[in-house]
């Protein structure tokens, strides 16, 4: 009984060990924190000490070997993209250096993973989609967006609110009530009875962009997949393999633009 008592000791530790290795990029859902082993929950064990990303009690210290996201994105660089928006743009004057680094603090991880180099390709790519979908952080809110209906009532868990809309605001134009109600959820405001904050609350917008990076985008570009990963995470289904070649290319050319501006290689894999 021993003997076999040990075996099923050695089989628990390699399954542990193998659920250790497959879940080192958490992606938790809105409310969940990330813990030191890799696992999504709320309390102690997951939001306490070693917490990586979501609502932690203290927030993570950055990873060694990255690089300073307040370095990186410059007044410079930033006043370089929102500077090209014309004077009558809504969001003339609403997408701030302030604001971002405000956001920023909230999610440590962000351009601070790996070298110095994988952390300016990750500001590139992010602000190489920001460029795109705000015109140069002109537009806030999806032109035409209240035309759309991006509302799925399949979704019980984050049912849509009578009256609201949940087309694409902020820098990465935040979509649909499943994307709305679990960023409100992790950074403290109502995305379905509210989805407007993000419009009006250039904190709480950039936050929301930086949630969907670090939930959808984030690890692709940190892992080498390439900047055509992240293109395919944020709109794959509209512009990947070959349904939208023209606007694929201007995002990789925003890209290797800031890449350029920055001094680092954009890498391989830039389409999608």
């Amino acid at each position: 009984m021993a003997n076999f008592g040990s075996f099923l000791l050695c089989l628990a530790l390699i399954a542990l060990s193998l659920g250790l290795s497959s879940a080192q990029n958490c992606g938790c859902a809105g409310g969940l924190c990330c813990s030191q082993w890799g696992y999504c929950g709320t309390g102690d064990d997951y939001c306490g000490e070693g917490c990586r990303e979501g609502p932690c009690y203290k927030p993570p210290s950055p990873p060694s070997g990255g690089g300073s996201v307040a370095d990186i994105v410059s007044e410079a660089f930033f006043n370089g993209i929102a500077d090209q928006a014309d004077s009558g743009c809504e969001g003339k004057g609403f997408y701030t250096r302030n604001s971002f680094l405000d956001a920023v603090n909230s999610y440590p991880q962000f351009g601070t993973v790996g070298s110095a180099d994988d952390s300016k390709r990750e500001v590139a790519a992010f602000f190489a989609h920001v460029t795109h979908e705000t015109g140069h952080m002109c537009y806030i809110n999806e032109i035409d967006g209240e035309s759309r209906d991006y509302c799925d009532e399949t979704n019980t868990q984050y049912p849509c609110a009578p009256g609201k809309m949940y087309y694409g605001r902020g820098p990465i134009q935040l979509s649909w009530n499943f994307n709305y109600g679990p960023a409100g959820q992790s950074i403290g405001f109502d995305g379905l009875k509210n989805p407007d904050v993000v419009a009006t609350d250039p904190a709480i917008s950039f936050k929301t962009a930086l949630w969907f990076w670090m939930n959808n985008c984030h690890s692709p570009i940190t892992s080498g997949q390439g900047f055509g990963a992240t293109i395919r995470a944020i709109n794959g289904q509209l512009e990947c393999d070959g349904a939208n070649p023209d606007t694929v290319r201007t995002r990789v050319a925003y890209y290797t633009q800031y890449c350029q501006q920055l001094g680092v290689d954009p890498g391989n894999n830039l389409e999608c």
